[in-house]
């Protein structure tokens, strides 16, 4: 056995508990299954405090960060409802700019991207966060350039993931990283975790609104829509994937969602667009681009269509899980 990987998880009060369980559960079943050299992973706090979770479940700290010293392998800021104050404490962001510099890469979960941000690690830099956050995220540090699209970001040795399970996703690709596809499927497998989503998957892909259809086969197709905005979802193409026919697919479609596969596709494509329109500064070609619209004008056009505004409208206005409201479309669906 060789030297083990030193993986230091840095918590706060009010912290999210997922986003700590992720990383830990996963590092730790890579451990069971042969992860060599080891993971050795350690909780630790200021001053050795004690972490109280959001949850209510209070954490016992194994380090005290100041400290810690000699080589990390994996600094990881995680995130949580804490994350406001713990960006304003300059005592804990001087440990997390120290024990950066002396870390072989820096990961954030959620918001744990404040924070980094906070001690300047992330200037120059394509950084993720939850969606719900990207916009105050870029608005606080102009010079992050801030990307809500993917469920995480590798730039340099500086890894940022989205919102809570996606810490999951970039744990699975750092165990990758360190010991190849092999174990990374295993864990997968011991975890009942996708084998495993790629980065650039949208994180929007998981909270696009409409209640789950009763119907198996629509179900599982209206999830790999959501997930695969950017991909041929032509009726022929999902029919294909379904083993079906196009016109049995269609009165699937009809009966268990009420329209068709070519509406349903445009209507997440549209719903995944204007989340990533209010939360992002990215433009609207590239928006469109990944959620697989051939341009700006015919997102422009689905928006108009969807939502009754133009996307320019919808970047200014306030909240827009309260202020868009989708409309029925009057017109076939226009070629995405």
């Amino acid at each position: 056995m060789g030297h083990q990987r030193r993986i230091l998880i840095v918590a706060y009060d009010d912290v999210q508990i997922l986003d700590i369980a992720c990383p830990s559960g996963a590092l730790d079943i890579a451990n069971r299954y042969g992860a060599d050299p080891p993971y050795a992973v350690e909780l630790g706090t200021v001053g050795r405090r004690a972490a109280r979770s959001s949850a209510g479940i209070v954490l016992g700290a194994a380090q005290g960060l100041e400290a810690v010293t000699g080589r990390l392998d994996t600094l990881i800021v995680v995130g949580g409802v804490g994350s406001e104050n713990a960006a304003a404490d300059e005592q804990l962001l001087a440990q997390v700019r120290r024990l950066a510099s002396c870390s072989r890469r820096v990961a954030s979960v959620c918001t744990g991207t404040f924070l980094l941000a906070a001690a300047g690690l992330l200037d120059h830099r394509r950084v993720t966060t939850h969606w719900r956050y990207g916009e105050r995220l870029a608005a606080r540090h102009p010079a992050v350039a801030v990307d809500v699209g993917p469920l995480y970001i590798r730039d340099g040795h500086i890894y940022t993931s989205a919102g809570v399970t996606s810490a999951l996703d970039l744990t699975l690709s750092l165990i990758e990283d360190d010991h190849g596809p092999t174990l990374t499927r295993t864990v997968a497998r011991e975890l009942v975790a996708p084998v495993h989503r790629s980065a650039d998957q949208a994180q929007i892909s998981m909270f696009l609104a409409a209640p789950p259809p009763e119907d198996r086969l629509v179900r599982d197709l209206s999830g790999y829509i959501s997930g695969h905005l950017a991909e041929d979802l032509t009726p022929r193409a999902l029919a294909a994937r379904a083993g079906v026919s196009a016109r049995h697919l269609t009165r699937l479609f009809n009966a268990h969602l009420g329209t068709t596969p070519a509406r349903a596709v445009r209507a997440a494509r549209t719903e995944a667009a204007a989340v990533l329109v209010r939360s992002s500064g990215l433009p609207l070609a590239a928006i469109a681009r990944r959620c697989g619209f051939r341009s700006a004008q015919t997102l422009r056009q689905a928006f108009l269509d969807h939502y009754g505004v133009g996307g320019d409208t919808m970047r200014r206005m306030p909240d827009m899980g309260r202020t868009l409201v989708p409309v029925r479309e009057k017109t076939a669906p226009h070629d995405t």
